[in-house]
């Protein structure tokens, strides 16, 4: 569910019509709902009830400070790949003691930024990341709280770019090796082993893979308990996907994922983390575009829009396909024909709809580029020297601006020219 509707014609983010927003901050621009965000959240706390469970979202999917706030208002916690997700978490007001550390690359610096904010968990991902994990924490005179990523080797059934559960995949520990890793970080002076941790990818839509690896894991638990290794925590990761056109098949809701969780792995004794992203973020956002051309081609027609590829990347990484809908209500007698919508940047992937059946656009017109809330905005670039779009968080009939458009000048900033060019 989320809070886009047609209200008197007009496509509007809760209370609030999007062409004010076009009006005020200008296209493109991404709009949050906070009635969104908030719902789902609660979603997930509400189906997780009676468990001892910690929802940490999944910054990764949307990193803007105002949104992180919202939600760790709400009683979130937050997964972070990197040094600067921890830091940008850390301002947006999340407690240190609510963060999970995971990724597969974490330098030196970044375990002992951890260690030192004093973070929940971190996720190690290889041998090679725990022995450099173990000798950080002892030269910091403190043990490092672990969970250790096992690889199931189960399929997800989801774009193969965004599965992250295969033996081929680069994450997590190869399961016939998990025992010895695991019995290994149990002697290390600057490990504290808490538990297990696994995600097999994203934009999953059916809960068998999620059980498949669960079953697995409630396996290994046993295995590692009669080794005596301690298994305190399950990381069980996120994936839940969510439908982005109409007609999709719907994804299983946060009740019926929880309800997999209880099944296989809730009579363990573990404290658990789930770490949703998409599933909270995704259906909360729009891209806010503009037509710029209407052009006739021999053989097709194009809308040529302000937002592009470097705005949306979802469509050239991931051949993904959101819904597009007019900001003005289309009558329902109106004719529809097929046409292409394509940014303007000088790539022939800058393009986000292929023979799409729309009402007719014309120049001036305003599209929204539907469930953009996640790896949208945060995955943006200035490619084409094309500003970072704003982002608008929307609470009712208000909204705020929570990330401008940069200027040109700020855009240059970071910039010198060395004095034999001068």
């Amino acid at each position: 569910m989320h809070h886009f509707s047609y209200r008197d014609g007009l496509l509007h983010a809760e209370d609030v019509p999007l062409t004010r927003i076009a009006e005020q901050v200008g296209t493109p621009c991404y709009v949050y709902s906070t009635a969104t965000l908030t719902r789902h959240v609660r979603a997930f706390a509400d189906a997780f009830s009676g468990l001892d469970a910690m929802i940490c979202f999944a910054m990764k999917a949307n990193g803007n400070r105002a949104v992180l706030r919202l939600l760790t208002g709400l009683g979130a916690g937050v997964d972070v790949v990197s040094g600067g997700e921890m830091a940008l978490a850390l301002a947006a007001g999340a407690r240190a003691d609510r963060i999970v550390f995971s990724g597969v690359g974490k330098t030196a610096a970044e375990m002992t930024a951890a260690l030192e904010a004093g973070v929940h968990q971190i996720n190690v991902e290889s041998e090679p990341e725990l022995e450099a994990l173990d000798a950080v924490a002892r030269g910091l005179g403190t043990r490092a709280p672990v969970a250790i990523r096992v690889n199931p080797d189960v399929d997800a059934a989801t774009h193969h770019k965004i599965t992250t559960g295969k033996a081929e995949n680069k994450f997590g520990i190869e399961w016939t090796s998990a025992r010895r890793v695991f019995r290994r970080a149990m002697t290390l002076e600057g490990i504290a082993l808490k538990g297990i941790a696994l995600h097999i990818g994203s934009q999953i839509l059916d809960l068998a893979p999620f059980e498949a690896a669960f079953l697995k894991v409630r396996d290994l638990v046993a295995l590692l308990r009669a080794d005596g290794v301690t298994v305190e925590r399950l990381d069980l990761g996120g994936g839940l996907g969510v439908p982005y056109r109409h007609g999709d098949n719907a994804p299983p809701p946060p009740a019926a994922y929880a309800d997999v969780v209880r099944r296989t792995v809730g009579d363990l004794g573990c404290a658990l983390t789930i770490e949703p992203g998409r599933a909270i973020a995704g259906n909360a956002g729009v891209l806010l575009s503009r037509v710029i051309y209407r052009k006739e081609g021999v053989t097709k027609a194009f809308a040529i829009v302000d937002a592009a590829m470097n705005d949306l990347m979802r469509p050239a990484l991931y051949d993904a396909e959101h819904e597009i809908w007019p900001v003005r209500e289309a009558p329902r007698d109106a004719e529809r024909a097929l046409i292409d919508v394509v940014g303007p940047v000088c790539e022939s992937t800058d393009t986000f709809a292929r023979d799409v059946s729309l009402p007719p656009l014309v120049t001036e017109d305003l599209i929204a580029f539907m469930t953009a809330g996640a790896y949208g905005a945060v995955m943006a670039n200035q490619y084409n020297g094309r500003p970072l779009v704003p982002e608008v968080l929307v609470d009712g009939d208000r909204f705020h601006v929570v990330r401008r458009r940069p200027t040109m000048e700020e855009m240059g900033s970071l910039e010198d020219t060395p004095p034999w060019l001068e």
